[in-house]
């Protein structure tokens, strides 16, 4: 059965935006691999924000070839925006209601795995569900102080099991868990 792997930057002191939103903050050092990490998903849950404003972005005209090259490899997969308000999109599946029936379904169809991109609201269902099958979280040595927090008014805790850890260059340390159900 595919997994539904939640990939995302956080801060040191926990947080996967800013108080304004902002990510500014996000490191990407060349030796992360993401195209290693894209190469393993076909598929990618957005919220409806997160796909207003990533969905179909496009880098500047000078921007460098591997940004571009990044941003072909994220549009080339397969799109589901959880929205509370149905839409119509070609690029894009809209899921508005029966959120677990539906995401079952897509697990058990073919193919590779599946990105949770986010944005907070919907990694925050997604938690609380017990939706997410793998945690994929590079924190980055950065403190805000404040801003979205990755966990918060969880029902229950959450037990996960390490698989990897790695150190980049920057000081970005991602850690890998799987979901256990216990």
């Amino acid at each position: 059965m595919r997994k539904i792997i939640l990939d995302l930057a956080m801060t040191l002191d926990g947080f996967i935006e800013g108080p304004n939103g902002e990510i500014d903050w996000c490191i990407m050092d060349d030796d992360m691999n993401f195209d290693g990490f894209l190469s393993r998903i076909d598929s990618i849950f957005y919220g409806c924000v997160s796909y207003d404003a990533w969905g179909n972005f496009q880098p500047d005209s000078n921007a460098s070839e591997a940004e571009a090259s990044l941003w072909r490899n994220v549009h080339a997969k397969k799109k589901y925006v959880f929205s509370r308000q149905p839409r119509q999109d070609p690029g894009a599946i809209f899921i508005s209601d029966d959120i677990h029936q539906k995401v079952s379904a897509i697990k058990q169809q073919e193919g590779k795995d599946i990105w949770l991109y986010g944005g907070a609201s919907l990694i925050k269902t997604f938690i609380q569900a017990n939706l997410v099958d793998i945690y994929r979280i590079s924190v980055h040595p950065i403190v805000l102080g404040k801003g979205k927090p990755l966990f918060e008014n969880l029902s229950e805790r959450l037990h996960l099991k390490l698989m990897e850890s790695r150190a980049f260059k920057s000081g970005v340390v991602q850690l890998i868990y799987n979901a256990d159900t216990k």
